[in-house]
């Protein structure tokens, strides 16, 4: 009945169940990012966690490399830097930018949900059952990408390069946009990249990927993986590694993913 209704519907329909899902959306947002803002305290806190040296992966890595007898930059008192605003405005844009993308990341399972709310009508009665966990399995996702870029990615990044020197005379003093920056583009940068399975779920289902291109493409990806690997961490093998292992296991779980759509649309057929 409901893709009867679905099927009856004009495109100026669509359109317009379209936008209130928008509305919806953006609303959370809003609401989300205005609680962020009240409860600045916690948030900043959260941002500027990354900077001590107290921060359980600074703890984690000094014991490790102490244990091998690795670089001790890890075991520092402080990292090298201090964190500046060079304009008027600076702490309070800071503050509203800061609040709007913490606003994303919690209404991030809301965003989903009104997503879903509006594709789910148009799909098979048996397609709505086997993607019913969507929402919450990628939720799961991106909060781990969240927390893997917060917890590996920033620091990481903030180690290498508030240490590297390129002159003895040069100082770091660093604008708080800019330390902002890397904290937030760490963090959501891996948020959606963890969403890869979910992405080759849906392009599975519709036809665009399967597994054997997948697996035929795989040394492809692991190139692109060690470039993004590359281009987000610090130029070490180490911090390299660290960040392209969990994006490949993403990789090999999104061929098994694509390979069980294939397999039960294959059965799907067979029955028919």
């Amino acid at each position: 009945m409901a893709r009867e209704q679905v099927d009856e519907m004009s495109f100026l329909d669509h359109l317009e169940e379209l936008r209130w899902h928008l509305v919806k959306a953006v609303a959370s947002i809003v609401i989300a990012a205005t609680l962020a803002f009240i409860f600045k305290d916690f948030v900043v806190g959260i941002i500027m966690a990354p900077k001590h040296m107290d921060f359980p992966t600074y703890v984690a890595l000094c014991d490790l490399s102490t244990f091998f007898g690795m670089d001790m930059s890890f075991c520092a008192n402080e990292l090298p830097f201090q964190i500046e605003v060079r304009s008027v405005g600076g702490q309070f844009s800071a503050h509203i930018w800061t609040s709007i993308y913490a606003g994303l990341v919690i209404a991030f399972p809301y965003v989903l949900y009104q997503l879903w709310s509006f594709i789910s009508p148009g799909l098979q009665d048996n397609e709505r059952k086997s993607s019913r966990g969507f929402i919450l399995i990628a939720s799961l996702l991106f909060f781990l990408g969240v927390a893997f870029g917060y917890y590996v990615i920033t620091p990481l990044s903030l180690n290498f390069l508030t240490n590297y020197e390129f002159a003895e005379e040069v100082s770091n003093a660093f604008d708080l946009s800019s330390y902002n920056s890397i904290v937030r583009s760490s963090s959501l940068a891996a948020g959606f990249v963890f969403e890869l399975p979910i992405i080759i779920y849906f392009l599975t289902k519709v036809g665009l990927v399967t597994p054997q291109i997948l697996r035929k493409y795989r040394k492809y990806a692991l190139v692109v993986v060690l470039i993004l690997s590359a281009i987000i961490t610090p130029p070490d093998i180490a911090s390299q590694v660290i960040v392209a292992i969990p994006i490949l296991l993403l990789y090999q779980v999104s061929i098994y993913i694509s390979a069980i759509v294939i397999r039960k649309q294959n059965r799907k057929t067979k029955k028919a």
